[in-house]
């Protein structure tokens, strides 16, 4: 019974992520990943990279790292290749990856001498024992608040894809994947410094804090995101099994309530913070003359700024609420599975 269990929540676990089983990508050819990036097609085309794959035990390490930080950032790099012939676009393959050890605050990471020396020695110790796939990029978490790159991350990237090429960079957010049972990812790549990006749909809505929305409104123009997908191999499968019959039953008994209870307090006095912003602006554009009630024409201009930023705010309060529903759902499942 326990061992059902146990394959019937990695199962889930597989379905929510979408985590396609496949081997043949684990082939590696150096010769050819080498012709592929002494060729450079990215230089002509900014967008070239447009689709990522990620392996489930990867993404598994990636997520068990950030959760490892807490409220602090952390930072590793991802080893892989590229595949400029997929059927989706040419893609990033990330393989494996392997955390550094890095000084961390609860708004960036910095890497010191130590993290660079412990990066050659893994790679060198990878290649001694027949691991030749590259450095294809790097990840770092965002925890509670969002997968996107702020100024730093730019930076860090521009500079990366400048002397590394080809060079990608993931942002995942540890707390809201506990909170939903879906890994919180992103990818992303910058533009080369001057190019201006065309005008796009606005990606996939999230929830911001507010003090991070003037950092995430200033820089989003200067990268874009990719898809992402996940794959899993016979190997991986062996390996995903034994971490879910070690894990599952803490996984069965914590709830999201308890374990996200500061989580979702948080996001309840960002609300408030918003909310307040935003009557305390309809208050100055109505003594200033640039929001009446029921006007119309040039004066009224200024309301519908507002019923944007108060439309944002009534999506955030829904997703607030979602969140809170399913923790709770889950909690009365739980309860009427094993004690009634």
């Amino acid at each position: 019974v326990i061992a059902m269990a146990a394959s019937d929540a990695q199962k889930r676990w597989e379905l929510e992520n979408s985590v396609e089983h496949v081997d043949s990508i684990y082939n590696y050819d150096s010769a050819q990943h080498q012709k592929w990036v002494a060729e450079k097609p990215w230089v002509s085309d900014p967008r070239y990279f447009k689709h990522v794959r990620v392996s489930a035990l990867a993404l598994i390490k990636m997520v068990m790292h950030a959760r490892k930080g807490g409220s602090l950032e952390v930072m590793g790099l991802m080893q892989g290749k590229i595949d400029p012939t997929h059927p989706r676009g040419p893609c990033f393959i990330v393989m494996d990856v392997f955390p550094l050890p890095v000084e961390g605050t609860e708004t960036r990471v910095n890497a010191q001498a130590e993290a660079y020396e412990y990066m050659i020695q893994y790679r060198d110790s990878c290649a001694d024992v027949g691991r030749t796939e590259n450095v294809v990029g790097w990840y770092h978490s965002h925890p509670g608040y969002g997968c996107w790159m702020s100024g730093i991350d730019c930076s860090t990237q521009m500079l990366n894809q400048q002397y590394q090429e080809p060079w990608l960079a993931i942002v995942i957010d540890p707390v809201r994947t506990c909170s939903t049972g879906k890994v919180e990812i992103g990818a992303f790549r910058t533009y080369p410094q001057g190019y201006k990006p065309p005008e796009e749909l606005s990606s996939e809505y999230q929830f911001i804090p507010l003090s991070k929305i003037e950092d995430f409104g200033v820089h989003q123009n200067q990268y874009y995101q990719l898809d992402v997908s996940f794959f899993k191999s016979s190997t991986d499968a062996q390996l995903l099994s034994l971490l879910w019959n070690k894990y599952w039953i803490n996984t069965l008994s914590s709830s999201a309530l308890v374990t996200n209870a500061e989580y979702m307090a948080s996001q309840i006095r960002d609300l408030a913070d918003k909310l307040e912003q935003a009557e305390g602006q309809l208050v100055h554009h109505s003594r200033s003359g640039l929001y009446l009630a029921g006007a119309s024409g040039p004066k009224a201009g200024g309301s519908k700024t507002e019923e944007s930023q108060l439309s944002k705010i009534c999506r955030d309060s829904s997703k607030v609420t979602r969140d809170h529903i399913q923790g709770l759902i889950s909690q009365i499942v739980k309860n009427t599975a094993f004690n009634s």
